[in-house]
Parts: C-alpha cells; sequence; structure tokens
C-alpha cells in the first residue's frame, strides 16, 4: 500500500512540471520534515552553457514542493540571499515595519539533499540525426540519452548519511523541438516546457520521478517529534501545525527524553522517553496546534511529543 501511494505521489508529481496541474492533496497522515536541496555536482565532463546539476536540483526541489511531503526551503544560495535582506534591513538603511525582514526567525533543514549527475550516455540506441549538444546528441528520430544521478539524504543534525542510491533517467524521444527562449533551470536557455522537451531533459524528467519516490519512501524510517510549547489549564499547546502535516484528532505521546551520549565522543547514540501522557489535537494553525489530555498527567513546557500508536 505504501509502494504503490509512493509510486502515486512521484508521478503526480512530475505532471505538476510538465502540465502545470493544480497542487496535490497533502498525503493524509504524513507528518512532514523540513528539507533542502543542494546543488548537484556535475561530474559527467559536460561543458557548456548549460549545467545540468543545477537543473536537476531545481526541478527536484519544484517536485518535492508539489509532492506536499515536506516542507521545502529554498537552497544555500536562496538562503544567503535572504540572510542578505535581513542584513540590509537591519543596517537602518530601509523604512521599519511589520513587512520588514527579521533575523532569527528562518526555518532550518532537518533533511539535506546531495549528489551528483555521475554519467551521460550520448546515446543509448545508435540512432542518428539531430545534433550534439553539451556532450549528448538532441534529437533523430531514433535518438535516446541517458543521465545517471547519486543521491545522498543527509541528517543535518547529526551530517550523517540516512539513505543513499543511484537512478538511472532515460529519454527515447521521437523529432527534434526546443523552442527555448528567455532565461532557464540552472543556466539552461530555455524555458520549463523546452527543456523537458528534449532528450536530456526526458531523462532528468525520468530521474526526479525515482528520486522523489526514493526521499518519500524514506520518511518511514525517520524519527518525527515536537515539542510542548504552552501548558495552561484546559489549553496545551504544541510547535508543530498544518505546515509539518498535523490534522485534528491527531494523536502524540508525551514525555520526558533522557539522551545516551557517547563519553569518548560526546556523539549522541540514542535517546529514550518516559511516557507521561497522550494528548489528541483539537485545532490546527500553521505552526502550532491545541490539543487536549486524552491520558496521564504530569506535562510541562518543554517536553517532547511524539506520534501515537
Amino acid at each position: 500500500m505504501r509502494k504503490t501511494k509512493v509510486q502515486l505521489i512521484a508521478v503526480m508529481a512530475i505532471l505538476f512540471l510538465v502540465c502545470g496541474i493544480s497542487q496535490l492533496d497533502a498525503a493524509s497522515g504524513n507528518l512532514r520534515y523540513s528539507i533542502t536541496v543542494s546543488k548537484f555536482k556535475n561530474e559527467a565532463s559536460w561543458h557548456g552553457q548549460w549545467s545540468v546539476g543545477d537543473g536537476f536540483a531545481t526541478i527536484l526541489t519544484a517536485a518535492l514542493q508539489d509532492s506536499k511531503e515536506f516542507i521545502v526551503l529554498g537552497d544555500k544560495e536562496m538562503r544567503n540571499e535572504a540572510m542578505d535582506e535581513q542584513d540590509f534591513a537591519a543596517s537602518g538603511r530601509t523604512a521599519k515595519g511589520k513587512k520588514t525582514p527579521k533575523t532569527g526567525r528562518m526555518t532550518p533543514a532537518q533533511l539535506l539533499v546531495r549528489g551528483s549527475v555521475t554519467h551521460v550516455q550520448q546515446s543509448t540506441s545508435g540512432g542518428s540525426g539531430g545534433f550534439s549538444f553539451k556532450g549528448i546528441r538532441l534529437g533523430g528520430s531514433k535518438d535516446s540519452a541517458e543521465v545517471n544521478i547519486t543521491m545522498y539524504l543527509v541528517n543535518t543534525e547529526t551530517g550523517q548519511v540516512k539513505a543513499s542510491t543511484k537512478v538511472v533517467g532515460k529519454s527515447d524521444r521521437k523529432g527534434l523541438a526546443l523552442g527555448y527562449h528567455g532565461s532557464g533551470l540552472g543556466g539552461l536557455t530555455g524555458d520549463m516546457d523546452g527543456f523537458m522537451k528534449d532528450n536530456v531533459g526526458k531523462a532528468c524528467e525520468d530521474a526526479v520521478a525515482q528520486g522523489v519516490e526514493f526521499l518519500v519512501a524514506q520518511l518511514e524510517d525517520i524519527s518525527w517529534e515536537g515539542s510542548i510549547s504552552l501548558v495552561k489549564p484546559n489549553k496545551i499547546i504544541i510547535n508543530r501545525g498544518s505546515r509539518e502535516g498535523v490534522a485534528e484528532g491527531t494523536r502524540f505521546d508525551v514525555g520526558e527524553i533522557e539522551e545516551i551520549i557517547d563519553e569518548d565522543t560526546g556523539e549522541l547514540l540514542d535517546s529514550e522517553m518516559t511516557k507521561l501522557a497522550t494528548i489528541e489535537v483539537t485545532k490546527v494553525k500553521e505552526k502550532i496546534s491545541y490539543c487536549k489530555i486524552i491520558s496521564g498527567s504530569g506535562i510541562a513546557k518543554g517536553m517532547t511529543i511524539f506520534p501515537g500508536q
């Protein structure tokens, strides 16, 4: 059942990119993690104006956003530009008001995706015709292309690789119709439609679909947690909301966490929670949720919450 859902999400994410279909509804029951996609290195010895690594990272970011399975953050370049705006606002040379960007409020990434384009096969069919563009032959009614991608999912708290995969994107396009215009993805001259119509675009499209499927499949093996933000009589607020996929009726276990630390390296080895109570969400906002106690007692601000069974 999970595999079928993952495949459906991957296919629909690509349909968003190609056809401009309206966004997917959030998958019920999935608690989301913040994620950022780093630039993919081009290790395929390509040269020219089009950076296939940057282009792949861009369409992967768009596909993850459309999947509604993650809180998708901008890449390092985007966040650096946002910080530049914050610094400019703090310099005293801008108008002050509620719309002025403030420091200390950027969402940190829990997960990082990075990788490399390791190989591009010029022709997988032996067809002729078309022309060569950045190390790959485009066009020709019998020609096709292949792109090999190595992808890593990294836990930003520990820096450890949680999972990795290799995907092979393939294309089998007939004819030749580029129609590029204007600025494009990662230095590609052309719009998304043009990108998706050439052989390498088709290959990247296929690789992105596999990449989204891989990343969504990892969610079951990654622990999700939050915290109690406020405790008052008849009112408990947690620091997770609709942005993270919390819905009314969701239940969480509440307790105190004891961390097991490696005395030699200082590394967090594991953690155990002593469960004190179970709470249920009654009202959801974007970043917080209101809850009621179902069982137990002793809930205090700062305690940890985990999805209940």
